[in-house]
């Protein structure tokens, strides 16, 4: 796959632009975002198919929680070096790989779906699905490369928007196969996706382009490894990314443990909240574009916060509609948030490129050159977030019964994040010199 290499990407420069840069970066885009739909289709899989997981499969809800929180640990982990393989083998061939990589995990569930197959053989397919999850990082990686920054907000929370509703996609097959066949054929589930994967793949191979530009470099990773915006913007993201992710997989299971409904009852309520906040993804970035990441991403954790005050009402009243309210509510607000802290991304390294004297092009460069790297590290930790969401759901329910210690550990840490965002972005000087020289809405 050594074709389709484009060998200048200036998208800073307006008229190279206007030119070609934006209808190919476009094109990218799109069939990126396909890519990574599928990716998360598969990566959250599990969380579709422990709703089918009857009594005769012998699991139980401890079981499946630690089913779907051995996904997410996986998922996370592959992020690094996937976010590393984009520069290495380029974005399109990489592309290329990771989608047929999913048929692994795909025919593998399809092979052991059924009442006899032992825990460790399900654990194993589980971890297997995990490599979905490092298609969101490649895809982020390169198209992060394409845009300039002043479109990297709404496209970058296009790209992750796209590849989010592969979660409610997948639950919304399980609903369907549930719904009119029962929930005894999880391999038709399987089945529908073995030609998206396929699709996905040659479309890749077809469409996308690979730059040259994007060089592998370990330098870059390592001074943003030694960067403590990394790392507060980890955290962040832990907050935002995380709390979908792990609420996303636990959705389900929450519904049919606290709430005692049935497999078809959980599938028919699970879809709409992971489809709200990712179709609220592009949107938090776009709004970070016109009124500064930060900001967007601070009104995000506040609102977060008082949905969960909200959840934990209901859990303890025992009330399915206002619960599901609030959690419907986070999901969105975790949408929002998730676009605002991949816009502040790129600005925090833009801004410390003006502050070293950089400008132009060289600024650009250099913001590209270390948000890249830093976006590996970023969406890794970030993705762990959803596996500590997972486990705290876990240990709630085998101490107490119910998710309600859970929801108020989520509270605290969003207080947390509050805390970190307004501290380093809004209240320091440092943040006012970088909203000032990136004219306020950059970060």
């Amino acid at each position: 796959m050594a074709g389709r290499w484009i060998e200048t990407w200036e998208p800073e420069d307006a008229a190279f632009w206007r030119a070609t840069g934006e209808r190919v970066a476009r094109r990218n885009l799109w069939f990126s975002v396909l890519s990574e739909h599928i990716g998360f289709s598969v990566w959250t899989l599990w969380s579709v198919m422990v709703l089918f997981m009857g009594p005769e499969y012998g699991v139980d809800a401890a079981g499946k929680f630690f089913l779907i929180s051995t996904a997410t640990l996986v998922g996370a982990l592959v992020r690094v070096p996937y976010t590393f393989a984009v520069a290495r083998f380029g974005g399109r061939n990489w592309t290329v790989v990771s989608a047929v990589g999913l048929l692994a995990p795909a025919l593998a569930a399809l092979w052991v779906m059924e009442p006899g197959t032992s825990y460790g053989t399900f654990l194993a397919v589980a971890a297997l699905t995990g490599i979905g999850g490092g298609n969101f990082a490649s895809s982020m990686t390169n198209i992060n490369a394409f845009f300039p920054l002043r479109k990297k907000g709404w496209a970058l929370g296009l790209n992750a928007g796209g590849g989010n509703i592969g979660v409610p996609v997948v639950h919304l097959v399980g609903l369907l196969v549930i719904g009119t066949l029962g929930a005894s054929h999880p391999r038709i589930v399987l089945g529908v996706y073995l030609p998206l994967i396929v699709t996905a793949a040659v479309c890749a191979a077809l469409y996308m382009d690979n730059l040259r530009p994007v060089a592998n470099d370990t330098g870059a990773v390592l001074r943003a490894a030694r960067d403590r915006h990394t790392w507060i913007m980890a955290v962040l993201y832990i907050g935002t990314f995380g709390s979908f992710i792990g609420y996303s997989f636990a959705f389900g299971l929450v519904l049919q443990t606290q709430f005692g409904r049935t497999p078809l009852q959980a599938a028919s309520l699970t879809f709409a909240g992971p489809l709200l906040g990712s179709l609220a993804r592009p949107l938090g970035g776009r709004l970070a574009d016109r009124y500064g990441g930060a900001r967007v991403t601070l009104a995000a954790f506040a609102a977060m916060a008082a949905a969960t005050g909200v959840v934990i009402h209901a859990s303890g009243t025992a009330s399915l509609p206002v619960f599901l309210a609030g959690f419907t509510a986070l999901f969105v607000l975790t949408g929002l948030g998730n676009g605002s802290t991949y816009k502040m991304i790129p600005g925090i390294f833009h801004a410390q490129a003006l502050a070293r004297g950089l400008d132009g092009e060289a600024a650009a460069a250099h913001g590209r050159r270390l948000s890249g790297a830093a976006m590996g590290l970023i969406g890794a930790v970030g993705a762990l977030g959803g596996l500590a969401v997972n486990l705290a759901f876990r240990q709630s329910f085998q101490a107490y019964g119910t998710g309600t210690a859970a929801f108020w550990s989520f509270l605290a840490f969003y207080g947390v994040c509050s805390a970190l965002t307004w501290a380093v972005y809004l209240r320091r000087p440092e943040a006012v010199a970088v909203r000032t020289r990136l004219g306020y809405a950059e970060v």
